[in-house]
């Protein structure tokens, strides 16, 4: 018996303490739009029989170049005062990746992880390395300008004489974990997952999370799933959160559903990390779980109708 064609993409913007009322109703209105934009980015190339690895990177593009998030432009302030950027991609058919961190002034960074994973025989570059080969592969750079937002200066203004850090808010009681992702399935059973993220504002320059780091924010098998994390990332690192995942299915049987809630809501979470992140399984299975108040989140399966959600629903 044939197998039945099917596809599935699924995508965030961020988590955190993201409640109704820290948005205003035009400022919820945008975020959904720009979720939905993303999302059909992604899904009509599946559609039309491309590759996940090009959606995912298509649809992080899309993130990275709207100024709501904190990815490309948009992103934070570190605390010399610049924006430093990290992304990564990972192919489920042969575990290809690639993954950079700590650029500057690259355009869209993600764009950056797939050059090394496809014209390098590398898996990480960083900075100042990762921008030659940016220039080398022709890719496209900004001026600090491009990607300047009020909000996230003055959320650096408020922090930059001190040796706090914070995670894409601009209340101290609030927490916003500024990343975004895709993962998808394609026509052909192939998985990918992609994530690029600005990091923290007013972080130690040269800090690195987990959006870089092959296993812990990104992850993709075609034996079992793609996933794609948000969320303190220190925390998200020393619990490999996107290869446990992966694990849990290929050693213990767990379905996607069964493996993410048990590392978001239990493993993540008793050791304090806050967060979430968006899956999906060879099967279609999708899952997006998340511990805090709010995840900025979309997904869309074959022959169904697409979803974008903010709070806990």
């Amino acid at each position: 018996m044939e197998k039945k064609q099917s596809f599935a993409l699924a995508l965030h913007g961020g988590a955190g303490t993201i409640t109704r009322a820290s948005l205003t109703p035009e400022l919820e209105k945008e975020y959904r739009t720009a979720l939905r934009q993303a999302l059909e980015v992604g899904y009509n190339i599946l559609r039309e029989g491309g590759s996940a690895l090009t959606a995912v990177e298509a649809t992080v593009v899309n993130l990275e170049d709207c100024p709501l998030f904190n990815a490309g432009r948009g992103s934070v302030f570190n605390k010399l005062g610049f924006h430093e950027m990290d992304a990564s991609i990972m192919c489920g058919r042969n575990l290809e990746a690639g993954a950079i961190t700590g650029v500057r002034n690259i355009k869209n960074p993600i764009l950056l992880a797939s050059e090394v994973l496809h014209h390098s025989d590398h898996v990480f570059l960083s900075h100042p390395g990762a921008e030659e080969f940016a220039r080398n592969q022709g890719l496209a750079f900004e001026p600090d300008a491009y990607f300047f937002t009020q909000q996230r200066y003055d959320q650096w203004q408020a922090l930059r004489d001190s040796d706090v850090y914070m995670l894409d808010h601009s209340e101290t009681e609030e927490k916003k974990f500024g990343t975004v992702g895709a993962v998808a399935v394609d026509l052909e059973g192939n998985l990918a997952a992609a994530t690029s993220t600005g990091g923290m504002t007013n972080k130690n320059f040269n800090r690195i999370g987990d959006t870089p780091v092959i296993g812990a924010g990104t992850y993709a098998n075609n034996k079992t799933c793609a996933v794609s994390c948000t969320g303190h990332g220190e925390y998200f690192i020393r619990n490999v959160v996107a290869y446990d995942i992966s694990c849990l299915m290929e050693y213990k049987g767990l379905s996607l559903t069964e493996a993410s809630n048990l590392v978001v809501h239990q493993k993540l979470k008793q050791h304090g990390g806050e967060g979430g992140l968006v899956a999906v399984s060879y099967t279609c299975e999708v899952a997006l779980p998340f511990n805090s108040e709010g995840m900025y989140r979309g997904s869309w399966v074959a022959g169904q109708e697409p979803t974008v959600a903010i709070y806990q629903e």
